[in-house]
């Protein structure tokens, strides 16, 4: 079995100060300082969040703008996954689905009405059996 090789004490070092720049890095990213700022819960479903499933709670910009990153946070909201999909997926739904705008065309109603005649149907049913 092979051994492991020991690290000499300048080896050590740099590793450790790689990793204390690299959790410098971190706490500068925006999904840190809102992790700081907000509770570990989802705004939407309520769920709270902690140890290893904190990894499931999401930041979510309320405008969409990944750019928009205010120091107090305002931009921000603390999703769950399942709720940062949907969040999501409605402003795609919204774009697909373009709602009719004020003095914009709209389509003509329907015309074909299936049960018009039904009911003479029926009658004429009832008299034949009676």
């Amino acid at each position: 079995m092979a051994r492991k090789k020991e690290r000499t004490e300048a080896e050590k070092q740099q590793l450790l100060d790689e990793a204390q720049r690299d959790r410098e890095r971190r706490l500068q990213g925006y999904r840190e300082r809102a992790l700081r700022i907000f509770p570990s819960v989802c705004a939407h479903c309520g769920r709270e969040f902690s140890g290893k499933r904190l990894r499931e709670l999401t930041v979510h910009h309320k405008d969409h703008n990944h750019d928009n990153n205010p120091p107090d946070g305002s931009n921000w909201e603390l999703l769950c996954i399942y709720c940062h999909d949907h969040e999501h997926s409605k402003y795609l739904e919204e774009e697909w689905y373009e709602e009719i705008q004020p003095g914009g065309e709209k389509d003509p109603p329907a015309t074909y009405r299936p049960f018009a005649d039904l009911d003479a149907l029926l009658n004429d049913r009832k008299k034949k059996i009676s």
